[in-house]
């Protein structure tokens, strides 16, 4: 068997195979599917400082080998994950790894601090990109400038791996990739939903409660792959790829383009299971193509 271990800036996953934010809940809500102790890391729902509703309904629709999502980041808030969430998911045997976001630099930093006193959260992914909030979110993830703003002051409360979220709507997300780095991101995880609407033509309005929303599925992989590959070969710290992974080719592919791990999002809606199926998968190409390594594969596109 190949060797599948691989390194997000402190932590070493057992796998290159995470699960996305805002698709696998907590973990535990999949615990029936499959065993969740063998991901590489599970990222659990956005968390912000305050509670959130999120945004009126309809915020979900259907799309051609997708979906557009709307939710808004929706979730009780920080003091009630620590009080209620977190004692249910801290032994959890892999790295949970908590999806922070905020409306401005100083509650993105009082949400950062809170999770930094997790003893069994070793990471964050900080969200700069979520384009279906009106304040903060995608707005610090569209210029150098708010996305090191954010990054910066993040890191100074936060000692512990700083895993930053990418938004593929801008014109160059490399620049972005330079600008978190340099303030100390230890990795970025590409590619958050790119920004999509549907519209009923028998009500002549559109689908979504908010117009646009975020899509994802399978049907923005090229895109994602495209802009995994520029960042690799931009940065020097892990990019972790994601969208539109549906299988293990789909991993490999992101891997070859030149990332260190995958997190798997709109699939678990589909197939609960589809993140052990990846694990597998990898394992059994490594060992068809005399791999040794899982990380023997990151950047081995050959052009």
């Amino acid at each position: 068997m190949a060797e599948l271990t691989t390194k997000i800036g402190g932590l070493t996953l057992k796998n290159p195979v995470m699960t996305a934010s805002g698709t696998f809940g907590y973990g535990t809500e999949y615990a029936d599917f499959m065993d969740i102790a063998c991901l590489g890391g599970i990222v659990v729902k956005g968390t912000t400082i305050e509670p959130r509703e999120g945004n009126p309904y309809p915020r979900m629709a259907e799309t051609a080998s997708g979906m557009l999502n709307a939710v808004g980041l929706q979730n009780k808030g920080a003091d009630y994950f620590i009080q209620n969430t977190y004692p249910a998911i801290k032994d959890i045997d892999t790295h949970m790894i908590v999806n922070v976001s905020g409306s401005s630099v100083d509650t993105y930093v009082e949400c950062a601090e809170k999770m930094a006193s997790l003893e069994r959260i070793p990471a964050i992914e900080l969200n700069i990109s979520c384009p279906n909030v009106k304040q903060g979110g995608m707005a610090f993830g569209v210029s150098c400038s708010g996305a090191a703003e954010v990054v910066r002051a993040v890191r100074r409360v936060y000692p512990k791996t700083l895993i930053v979220k990418l938004s593929p709507n801008v014109t160059d997300i490399t620049e972005i990739a330079r600008a978190v780095e340099a303030e100390g991101a230890d990795a970025v995880s590409l590619i958050n939903t790119l920004l999509g609407i549907a519209i009923d033509v028998e009500k002549r309005t559109p689908v979504l409660s908010t117009v646009t929303g975020g899509l994802s599925g399978p049907c923005i992989k090229p895109v994602a792959l495209r802009m995994v590959w520029q960042t690799c070969r931009t940065v020097k710290i892990p990019v972790i790829g994601m969208g539109g992974i549906a299988g293990w080719k789909d991993a490999v592919e992101f891997m070859l383009a030149g990332a260190t791990a995958v997190q798997i999002g709109t699939f678990n809606f589909i197939d609960p299971a589809v993140s052990v199926k990846v694990i597998r998968g990898l394992d059994d190409y490594c060992n068809r193509h005399g791999f040794r390594s899982v990380n023997e594969l990151t950047g081995a596109l050959h052009i």
